[in-house]
């Protein structure tokens, strides 16, 4: 009973060492694949590492400023910076980044009026202008005009007419306040996802390439079955890949505090885009059109990992689709130290992703060695 096991591991194998030569001899992936680490690196290392979570908020007259930034300090604003301008075309220039570095741009700036706090006291009506730059959300515009609205009943000394839930209630998903993630860690999982996909598009220009001149033909006419193939190719992809991302896991330090969080990630990973690559190899009839079916697939799973970019509820779409499982665990376990239960779901949905891609792609491998 183990000498057919032995054999079919050896008929593997043999696969796999003539894949593995056939790749070392393809000198465009040769070229390609130290071009894009060396590209990814240089991209991650140029990026910002910190996040400056101060909002500067400019005010006109700088009389006020001091009494602002007490107000918002007893309240546990402690992100607020408030500066004051004694020239309102000064705060509105500030606010406009017109000859001012960009580390000293005020997020915005509020111009009150002469007599405002007698005004306020007096319950008279008054009117205050905000000054912002065109770039800023209309959400983050209306924040800061209720900000204002909240900053003339505080120096009123009078309630705010409105209740609000506790913080803890009003925050949706997790809170990153004070923790938040600079840009360059959160391309980390887009940089490795990037090179998983340029290696298995290498892996599916090969497929392509036995399936034209009946090589995968040829193959399963001797004891190789096309389960045997299916096999090889993926662990040749797999091994590639995951080669690949280690490579960069490592340059880019970003293991993490869950190191193998991280590698069972970048593992799936790679068995993920090791399916896409026989489904594509498969399918294709040469190496354009198997280029256009890889990237008509792996295009689309690149958009989880640009979503991570902007933090927030992914919709249900962007959660159907194969790599947010993988980028979700490399993401989590990199960047936050989420463990294996926090991340049960994504693993479960990557697995289940790859398996049927897996299954997919040997089905139409079969069926075209069978009208080889």
């Amino acid at each position: 009973m183990s000498h057919p096991r032995a054999s079919r591991a050896a008929i593997v194998m043999a696969i796999m060492r003539k894949d593995l030569t056939e790749l070392s001899r393809d000198k465009v992936w040769l070229v390609l694949t130290p071009l894009v680490l060396v590209f990814a690196i240089a991209i991650f290392w140029l990026l910002p590492d910190r996040v400056d979570e101060t909002l500067r908020i400019g005010v006109f007259p700088a009389s006020l400023a001091a009494s602002l930034e007490q107000l918002a300090l007893a309240d546990g604003e402690v992100g607020l910076r408030v500066i004051g301008f004694d020239d309102e075309d000064a705060l509105a220039a500030a606010v406009l980044g017109d000859d001012v570095p960009t580390d000293q741009r005020l997020t915005a700036g509020l111009a009150f009026p002469s007599g405002f706090l007698l005004q306020i006291v007096t319950g008279r009506p008054t009117e205050v202008r905000v000054f912002m730059d065109a770039d800023v959300p209309p959400e983050v515009r209306g924040a800061l005009e209720g900000g204002v609205r909240e900053l003339a009943f505080m120096l009123a000394r009078a309630p705010v007419p409105v209740t609000l839930l506790p913080e803890e209630e009003m925050v949706v998903g997790r809170d990153r306040a004070g923790a938040q993630v600079s840009l360059r860690e959160q391309v980390r999982p887009l940089a490795v996802f990037f090179v998983l996909i340029t290696e298995s598009l290498a892996l599916a220009s090969l497929i392509a390439t036995e399936v034209g001149s009946r090589t995968v033909a040829a193959i399963v006419a001797t004891p190789a079955r096309v389960a045997d193939v299916v096999i090889a190719k993926g662990l040749t992809g797999t091994l590639l890949a995951f080669s690949q991302a280690l490579v960069l896991l490592v340059v880019l330090q970003a293991l993490g505090t869950q190191p193998l969080v991280v590698l069972a990630a970048v593992l799936l990973g790679a068995l993920l885009v090791s399916g896409v690559s026989l489904l594509a190899g498969a399918a294709g009839r040469d190496f354009m059109t198997t280029l256009f079916i890889g990237v008509l697939f792996l295009i689309p799973m690149m958009i989880p990992a640009f979503a991570l970019l902007f933090p927030g509820s992914a919709s249900w779409w962007m959660q159907s689709l194969p790599s947010f499982g993988v980028l979700e665990a490399l993401h989590g376990g990199a960047t936050f130290g989420l463990g294996f239960a926090d991340l049960s779901g994504a693993f479960a949905s990557a697995l289940a992703w790859t398996a049927g891609l897996f299954v997919l792609g040997g089905l139409v491998l079969a069926r075209r060695v069978a009208r080889a």
